[in-house]
């Protein structure tokens, strides 16, 4: 987790919310590490901590447990949904618990390309019969770039009805989308960002995974977000305000509005490149761009993949799964 920190630093990033793998008593041993680590870097990162289950987790004895562990660590109540015969109960439970606690929620939703997978949808009208006030995020939501129109209107009206807000993670759901062995893919796997964002919805890009078995690449760098999201999804036809989706978008979905953006008495923490256009920006790695922090440059020089040699780590034994932290 550190390496990431100190590679995240150095590109320039300054805020990170990450999902943390939460079933029994590794939800205790991940979100104490990740408290430790938050203390350590208070002065460099912002950092926030989503729990990791499936939803029928919180159903349980051990869910509740859960949900005041996150609550004591003032983090963010998370889990992945599925279609599923008991959905509708695993969302009343979660959105309920949170309530309850106070707590942001933030959800994997629709991973998949199947139309007929309608978590985000379920999960809107969920927050809108429980007038759930706290913020809700949802990331991926594949599926719904593969319904009939009419279908994602109607997901599109409540998700924007219930305020919440969508994470599109086009590098790794490009990645794991529509993959079969010896096949070539079909599909780009991301979610419809201009529909949402069409209708006002608050759109954020983001990595998802960084060099694990789900994604072996990527080095938590906001730039190549951005590089890569505008070829996959298309977002050049103009550029538009969707740098917008990688600074100020995030930040007021992670309830940090003195980030990403500038303005009189705010702290000078910006990135400096040398491009005068974005189709220079995006034509260059841009490793030399100039990190500043509260008006003044830092280091930005990335740690070696030497530091990770003890824990076993080589490119080469990356590998991918069937089916999954973030910025």
């Amino acid at each position: 987790m550190e390496f990431g920190l100190e590679c995240s630093y150095a590109q320039g990033t300054i805020a990170i919310r990450t999902h943390l793998d939460s079933f029994g008593e590794q939800g205790k041993m991940s979100f104490d590490v990740f408290d430790q680590l938050k203390n350590r870097w208070q002065e460099k990162l912002n950092l926030q901590a989503v729990s990791l289950v499936s939803l029928d987790y919180l159903l349980s004895r051990e869910g509740e447990k859960l949900a005041d562990l996150v609550a004591d660590y003032g983090q963010i109540l998370g889990g992945v949904a599925y279609i599923n015969p008991q959905l509708d109960q695993e969302l009343e439970r979660v959105f309920t618990l949170a309530k309850e606690r106070n707590l942001d929620l933030d959800f994997h939703a629709d991973e998949t390309l199947d139309p007929d997978s309608i978590c985000l949808k379920k999960i809107a009208e969920t927050a809108i019969r429980q007038e759930f006030e706290n913020k809700i995020t949802c990331g991926h939501c594949c599926s719904l770039s593969q319904q009939d129109p009419k279908l994602r209107q109607e997901t599109i009206k409540v998700v924007k009805e219930a305020k919440i807000n969508i994470i599109a993670l086009p590098m790794c759901n490009l990645y794991l989308q529509d993959r079969q062995a010896n096949y070539t893919p079909k599909m780009r796997g991301v979610t419809d960002v201009y529909g949402l964002k069409q209708e006002g919805i608050p759109v954020a890009f983001a990595s998802d995974n960084c060099r694990d078995p789900f994604y072996g690449f990527g080095d938590h760098d906001g730039l190549e977000v951005l590089k890569e999201s505008v070829r996959i999804c298309h977002l050049d036809t103009p550029y538009d305000d969707w740098v917008s989706s990688i600074n100020k978008v995030p930040a007021q979905l992670m309830n940090l509005p003195n980030l990403g953006k500038i303005g009189v008495g705010l702290n000078a923490d910006l990135i400096i490149f040398k491009a005068r256009y974005f189709s220079e920006l995006f034509s260059r790695p841009q490793s030399d761009r100039k990190v500043m922090r509260k008006g003044k440059l830092i280091d930005t020089t990335l740690p070696d993949y030497s530091k990770l040699d003890d824990l076993g780590v080589r490119s080469s034994e990356f590998g991918v799964r069937s089916s999954e932290a973030r910025y």
